[in-house]
């Protein structure tokens, strides 16, 4: 076996090389370039498309069998010389837009680049106003274009952000368009858990590519982009969702599934709301790296300042220091983030105050828990009572403004008791929740007052009527009798 191996090796190997010397032997070109060592003819030698026979005719037009210049050159014979602006992408685009002529190559590459790229962010009308801001060169090179698994290629996955940022990261250059994007980008994305393996030569973590796309790249406020707020658990999960492909990182794959039903999920896909924070909003974007134990609340707290400001100064905090909890994650959770309700307080099942606080262990916790649910669920029942009487006087026709008005005192502090929750002091609490108390008592007193008001105007016009209804026969009684009177005299 190895003997008979050896020598189709070899003829293989030779033929090759005889099919190349051939191609470069047809193409005077290539061959006249060559002898005078220039850069482009240097570069073409390992061009995909040298590989695969095309010619520098191909691109270039006029005659390359011919090394007569004035022949080969002739612009009759179809010579446009170095093409320029959109000339370069419709010339690449001759072969690479051609379904039956790429079906030669390769059935993998897609035909539809060039008409992405003209939808795209790069296919605006570049400062100079002769053609689109980025051509097929761009990134792709000219005469030393590699395939993309080939690892020297500019869009090969480890050479990606270097591509990008010959523009991205030119100041000058990005001026132009936008003055305002950040052009540190690369040295960010560097400092993150995907710029540090990606630099390492892994090619399977996130690239420039892999987030905003490669023709098809729109800008983040556009609602195509794969970047828009919508749109970015999506493209995160792309990868962070597929099992096998995580599988070396050691890292979950539930997350996506978890955020779509968590409150910030539910705000982002359900109500549209594109605030609700999003995968970069928590990791960051360029710079995307897990937030430590230590950075957890600041990250929440960018949104939910006062909670932070009031666990910072809550007796939990040096307890949760102590013993390495994350803070909010604690109680909340991270990508499974549900609405606050008042069942997570107390020592009933599903509340988090259990976890830590049991009567053994902690008895002053387990107690404090216990007063802080049952004040707040008496103010949920004081507000629920206070709304239905108001509902009754006002369906009686009774006027009831004022009363609706102090509703919202009632409603006010359970908002207030449950952000005051964080500071996990049962007494300022009771502050809060005993001016919704209040509140609640004055808008049932004047609400039952409306309604008493009602039943009084209602017996009062019953008694009217029937005073009236007797005076009104007395009258009627006395009447008939004066007129028998006269009848009889």
């Amino acid at each position: 076996m190895k003997n008979n191996f050896q020598p189709k090796c070899i003829f293989i190997v030779l033929f090759l090389l005889y099919s190349q010397s051939i191609n470069a032997k047809e193409d005077e070109c290539f061959s006249c370039h060559s002898g005078l060592d220039d850069s482009p003819s240097k570069l073409f030698k390992n061009d995909i498309h040298q590989r695969v026979g095309l010619f520098c005719s191909s691109c270039h037009g006029g005659d390359n069998s011919s090394d007569d210049m004035e022949i080969s050159m002739n612009k009759q014979k179809g010579f446009i010389g170095v093409p320029s602006q959109n000339k370069i992408s419709e010339i690449c685009a001759n072969c690479h837009s051609n379904v039956e002529t790429m079906k030669k190559y390769s059935s993998a590459i897609s035909t539809g680049q060039f008409d992405e790229l003209k939808k795209s962010v790069h296919g605006a009308i570049a400062v100079d106003g002769k053609g689109m801001i980025v051509q097929c060169t761009t990134c792709h090179n000219a005469h030393g274009i590699r395939k993309v698994t080939d690892s020297n290629s500019p869009i090969y996955p480890t050479n990606i952000p270097a591509t990008c940022n010959k523009c991205h990261g030119d100041i000058n250059y990005m001026r132009k368009y936008n003055p305002g994007m950040s052009v540190d980008q690369l040295a960010k994305y560097r400092e993150s858990v995907h710029g540090k393996l990606n630099l390492k030569g892994n090619r399977k973590v996130a690239q420039c590519a892999s987030c905003h796309g490669s023709h098809n790249i729109f800008t983040s406020k556009d609602v195509r982009s794969k970047v828009y707020p919508v749109n970015i658990p999506e493209t995160c999960s792309e990868c962070h969702s597929n099992k096998e492909y995580m599988k070396e990182f050691n890292i979950p794959t539930d997350q996506f599934e978890k955020y779509k039903k968590s409150v910030h999920g539910i705000a982002l896909f359900e109500k549209k709301d594109i605030s609700a924070p999003v995968c970069n909003s928590c990791h960051g974007n360029h710079a995307a790296t897990p937030p430590g134990i230590s950075s957890i609340s600041k990250i929440c707290g960018t949104c939910h300042a006062l909670n932070a400001e009031l666990f910072g100064n809550s007796p939990h905090k040096k307890v949760f220091d102590e013993n390495n909890y994350p803070e909010c994650e604690t109680c909340h959770g991270n990508h499974l983030i549900l609405v606050a309700r008042d069942q997570l307080l107390g020592v009933k099942d599903g509340a988090v105050c259990a976890k830590c606080h049991t009567e053994e262990k902690n008895p002053k916790g387990y107690k404090a828990a216990i007063k802080m649910r049952t004040l707040i669920d008496s103010l949920v029942v004081l507000d629920s009572l206070s709304r239905m009487q108001v509902h009754i006087a006002e369906q009686k026709g009774m006027e009831v403004e004022e009363a609706k008005f102090k509703l919202r005192e009632v409603h006010q502090a359970e908002l207030e008791a449950r952000t005051v929750v964080h500071a996990f002091d049962a007494e300022k609490f009771d502050e809060v929740i005993k001016k919704g108390v209040n509140a609640s008592n004055e808008v049932i007193k004047e609400a039952n007052a409306q309604i008493d008001e009602y039943y009084f105007r209602r017996y009062g016009l019953i008694v009217a009527v029937l005073i009236i209804s007797f005076l009104a026969l007395l009258l009627y009684l006395r009447i008939k009798r004066i007129e028998a009177k006269q009848n009889l005299s």
